[in-house]
């Protein structure tokens, strides 16, 4: 058969249900084999943008989402995407075309060696120089995707192998079942935990996959530990549990940092190097077992003395049969006293009527509005720490939050793909103004869609968490204002629904009738994030003299 017909057939093969992008001239052989394909084409306005919401569909399902780009410039618009996926874990493999290589008639046109672009960014690139070398390919980049740690994979097809005709067949993805953890190691870290006084979970970003959140909420309802999160593990033990102390968002200092200062013995599932652990670990200090899919990479502030490695849902699970019937002299009164002030804080501005909103009320509002099995996607702003810290998720998945690459611009196309995986299920994207216009034309594609989500615009007309930093470093106000568009005629151009906060108690009952309507709504809200310094200073402080 035809090579693009073939590459359809092994995608389908795959289980691919989109292929998110912008074809080219070198992709037209692909696009006419796809024309009769079961696979459904996302035309987005922006190659980033679609990248973003293949790395989304791979986030979510675990299957690794698909994006499309044509040579040259199509390809380059790839690499922030690529990265957003790598660094954060996400299963995607991106297909890029390119120039006939076998003969050329235009020089150096638009031509750039995407394959050694790819390389840093990806576990895998390869460009497919047969036909015949298809099923493998596309095979290899499937695996590589989506095996532990997951991420991106990219196969550049050239114009001419995709019109070759080639007699291969698909390769059907083999069998296979992770490795468990050695039980030796098991009894290691039993030891640990049987002998500590204070003893603490962490979840971070690696439990957030393959369905680990069933063995870890046994695991504290059993043994009754107290827990914290990274802000992409959020979710995968419930945070309305009373052993819930809150959520790592910050470097040092709040509460949840003096917590894990208390902490003899740290039990830290999923780490992930991405995101730096919350505690610095000392030599004759407080021991920590690394529960994870790979062994610990070890650096100044983490070296680990268990290591628990393989599947760890069945590593919690061996856990809690081997814990079963210890006696143990475990106090947690500290963690509770540290607890105390997490909730204290939560409550804190959530009922503030000031106008421009306080980040506080913000959150609460969103939190009384969104179902528990809502999904919040969030861009990277000042924002992002607050609702990290004070919004309480109850499921794995529904806080979409970049703490790998923290790019700016990815909040509206994740809401996207959330809301057409799962298209009955509240969806709420929340975006800077700044980051929202950085893919802001994707508007269009929702609306094409026929989604129905909304979007919460931050307006406070800078770069705000920048600008923090610049306060909180003594630099003087320079360099990081601006100025936006009318946010509700912008919607509306796109035909879309636009609204305007004019009051903080417009909120809640504004997202109740949005979510009552279909379609893409998007409501603009001024926000006041002068509280950022002095609240969490005064917290800080506070807390050193009281935990």
């Amino acid at each position: 058969m035809k090579a693009s017909d073939l590459f359809i057939r092994a995608l389908e093969n795959e289980g691919v249900e989109y292929i998110f992008g912008i074809p080219g001239e070198e992709n037209l052989d692909l696009l006419d084999s796809l024309s009769r394909s079961t696979i459904e084409l996302v035309v987005t306005r922006h190659e980033q943008a679609a990248g973003f919401m293949a790395a989304t569909y791979g986030r979510l399902t675990g299957n690794a989402g698909v994006c499309l780009s044509t040579l040259g410039p199509g390809a380059t618009n790839l690499v922030t995407a690529a990265a957003y996926a790598n660094l954060g874990a996400m299963p995607m493999v991106m297909i890029t075309g390119q120039k006939p290589v076998k003969t050329s008639k235009q020089g150096q046109f638009q031509i750039v060696d995407v394959v050694d672009m790819m390389q840093p960014l990806t576990k895998f690139t390869r460009q497919i120089e047969s036909g015949d070398r298809i099923p493998s390919c596309v095979r290899e980049a499937f695996r590589r995707a989506q095996e532990e740690r997951p991420g991106a994979a990219h196969l550049e097809l050239p114009e001419d192998i995709a019109r070759e005709h080639c007699e291969a067949a698909v390769i059907t993805p083999s069998y296979s079942r992770r490795p468990v953890a050695e039980a030796k190691a098991i009894r290691h870290a039993v030891k640990l935990i049987v002998e500590a006084k204070h003893p603490l979970l962490l979840v971070g970003a690696g439990a957030n996959r393959k369905r680990c959140c069933k063995m870890l909420r046994a695991f504290v309802d059993k043994t009754r530990i107290p827990f914290v999160t990274t802000q992409m593990g959020k979710g995968v033990v419930d945070e309305n549990s009373d052993r819930f102390l809150g959520n790592a968002a910050l470097s040092s200092g709040d509460f949840v940092h003096r917590a894990i200062d208390e902490a003899d013995v740290i039990i830290n599932v999923g780490h992930d190097v991405v995101e730096k652990p919350p505690f610095f670990m000392r030599a004759g200090g407080r021991r920590v077992i690394h529960v994870n899919y790979t062994s610990a990479e070890v650096d100044p502030v983490y070296f680990p003395q268990v290591e628990v490695i393989g599947d760890i849902a069945n590593a919690v699970w061996q856990l809690i049969e081997c814990l079963e019937g210890e006696t143990t002299d475990w106090d947690f009164s500290r963690f509770e006293v540290a607890r105390k002030h997490m909730l204290e804080h939560i409550g804190r501005g959530s009922s503030d009527d000031r106008h421009p909103m306080l980040p506080q009320r913000l959150v609460a509002e969103v939190r009384r509005f969104m179902p528990d099995d809502g999904i919040i996607a969030l861009d990277n702003g000042m924002y992002k720490l607050w609702f990290a810290r004070n919004y309480k998720a109850a499921l794995p998945n529904t806080v979409l939050l970049d703490n790998a690459l923290a790019s700016m611009g990815a909040g509206l196309p994740s809401a996207m793909a959330a809301a057409l995986v799962y298209p009955d299920r509240q969806v709420l994207a929340i975006c800077g103004d700044g980051g929202y216009l950085m893919n802001a034309q994707e508007l269009e594609t929702a609306v094409r869609l026929k989604l129905s989500f909304i979007v919460l615009i931050l307006n406070d007309s800078g770069y705000g968490m920048i600008k923090w930093k610049q306060t909180d470093m003594g630099f003087s106000d320079f360099g990081l204002d601006f100025t936006n568009p009318d946010f509700v005629k912008h919607a509306e151009s796109y035909g879309a629904r636009g609204h305007r906060v004019s009051h903080a108690g417009e909120l809640g009952p504004l997202l109740h009738d949005c979510s009552k309507q279909s379609g893409v709504h998007i409501i603009d809200i001024p926000v006041d994030y002068s509280e950022n310094h002095q609240t969490l200073n005064e917290e800080i402080q506070r807390l050193s003299s009281e935990i």
